[in-house]
């Protein structure tokens, strides 16, 4: 293990024994999806571990089934190989109030075979019910196994022990020269920027790419080509992914979080509390997202799920792109595009100018151009306009378009500053803000959108009223 390689510790075991419960008692977040369903993991999901001075990055697996073929099921379990074979411990959880069973016989067999060091947890060992589990563990001759409970939180110290001894020197903590980490805020609630473009030398953010849409659109393929290997469960089965699942990548240099989605369905079809978690985690995604791809079915067209969902990225203030897959099965391309085009110009025009990028996620097609795309409304999404040229631009545009009398009197539009980017936003200071018509103020937005060349990203203006400068005198 190379000092840039993390210390890597995968989270292993039989469906249902508490995987999922504590990878989050880890990574100390309430991320991964937990529900009594077995088989609630599908897709290998990482994160930032502590114990103490101990860092380390754990990866949560789907629960290891005893299959062999061309099913889901099997899928999963080279899912959770691949996961072992690539970490420097594996840690092996079994249910010790349910005991042994011959599926968790069957992974520590595994398990011995492997080159991976394995330290066996016994979990759900809070009061005596788990005592006769913890002492059956004993004969899958992995070691001694460690009492736990990732619920409760007990076994924490006697888990950073096992993991000391076999941890390299750089993933603990030093206490030299640190410096304390950044609280950053979401996105959308960064403080007022300065008066000015934004600075050449800032230096680089990881830009947040969350792929959603509509189940089976392809938004998995997608993020395994990307990355150039199969590292999210896919197949003609709907609905296979479950949780939000990160993934840390770069393009061209500049690094990308990529966020594979569960498929969002109509409201009225969710009827599963497992499936409404999957929405639950799909929208903290989006909320999270700086860009937001789309993934539509070319052959099934865009339906209203999917302005929905598009809606709902406009509504978070997020930068959107829609990825038009399977286009290499599409028969009449022309009026495909047509009628998406069609449907955007008549369904969503509070964001105009949206990027469509057709392409093929199965073979591979255009990536490159979904990603300059991504690029694009991204630098938008970040775009900073002088205040100079906004009071420039409004007297201008006043003096062609006056804005409507009120009460005998016209309306005055006095000034105009962008207040935030990500999304940008303006504040104008008025006269009588109130009275401003909705039909003017569209006016507003979309001349601003036009003239400022900011497509494809959602634009806040907000209404001040100007200051009386005889208010405070007698």
């Amino acid at each position: 293990m190379t000092q840039d390689r993390p210390f890597t510790v995968a989270i292993v075991g039989r469906p249902n024994v508490g995987k999922s419960t504590l990878f989050n008692r880890l990574i100390g977040k309430q991320i991964a999806i937990v529900d009594d369903t077995p088989g609630v993991t599908r897709d290998r999901r990482e994160g930032q571990g502590r114990l103490g001075p101990l860092n380390f990055l754990v990866v949560d697996t789907a629960g290891f089934e005893d299959s062999y073929d061309d099913s889901l099921e099997a899928r999963m379990r080279q899912q959770t190989e691949r996961a072992i074979m690539e970490a420097d411990v594996a840690l092996m959880v079994i249910d010790a109030r349910a005991g042994l069973t011959p599926m968790d016989e069957a992974f520590a067999r595994l398990l011995r075979k492997g080159s991976t060091p394995v330290i066996l947890l016994a979990n759900k060992c809070e009061g005596k019910a788990g005592e006769p589990g913890l002492l059956e563990a004993y004969s899958l001759g992995l070691g001694d196994p460690v009492p736990f409970s990732a619920q409760h939180g007990i076994g924490l110290s006697e888990l950073y022990d096992a993991l000391e001894a076999r941890a390299p020197q750089h993933a603990f903590d030093t206490y030299e020269d640190e410096e304390p980490e950044e609280d950053l805020p979401p996105p959308d609630e960064e403080a007022e920027v300065p008066d000015g473009d934004l600075l050449p030398d800032e230096p680089p953010r990881t830009l947040q790419m969350a792929i959603v849409g509509r189940p089976n659109a392809g938004k998995s393929t997608l993020v395994n080509q990307l990355l150039g290997e199969e590292r999210m469960l896919t197949g003609p089965e709907a609905g296979i992914t479950r949780d939000a699942i990160a993934i840390e990548w770069e393009y061209d240099g500049r690094p990308v979080r990529l966020v594979d989605t569960a498929g969002m369905r109509r409201k009225a079809r969710i009827d599963k509390k497992l499936e409404q978690m999957s929405v639950q985690d799909t929208l903290r995604a989006i909320r999270y997202a700086h860009v937001v791809v789309l993934m539509l079915d070319a052959e099934l067209g865009m339906d209203k799920q999917d302005l929905t969902i598009a809606r709902m990225v406009e509504e978070e203030g997020r930068a959107l792109v829609i990825a038009f897959n399977k286009w290499d099965a599409v028969a009449d391309k022309d009026a495909a595009l047509a009628g998406l085009n069609d449907r955007l110009e008549t369904s969503l025009n509070q964001v105009k100018g949206v990027p469509v990028v057709t392409l093929s996620a199965l073979k591979g097609r255009n990536l490159d151009r979904l990603m300059k795309a991504v690029f694009t409304v991204y630098e938008t999404w970040n775009r900073r306009v002088p205040t100079g040229a906004l009071n420039r631009w409004l007297g201008a545009l006043t003096e062609t378009h006056a804005p409507p009398l009120v009460r005998g009197r016209r309306l005055k539009l006095r000034y105009m500053t962008q207040i935030k980017t990500r999304p940008p936003t303006f504040a104008i200071w008025a006269s009588v803000p109130e009275e401003l018509p909705g039909s003017y103020m569209r006016y507003l937005v979309n001349s601003l959108r036009q003239d400022f060349d900011l497509p494809a990203v959602p634009v806040r203006v907000y209404l001040r009223k100007g200051r009386n400068p005889y208010a405070d005198k007698g």
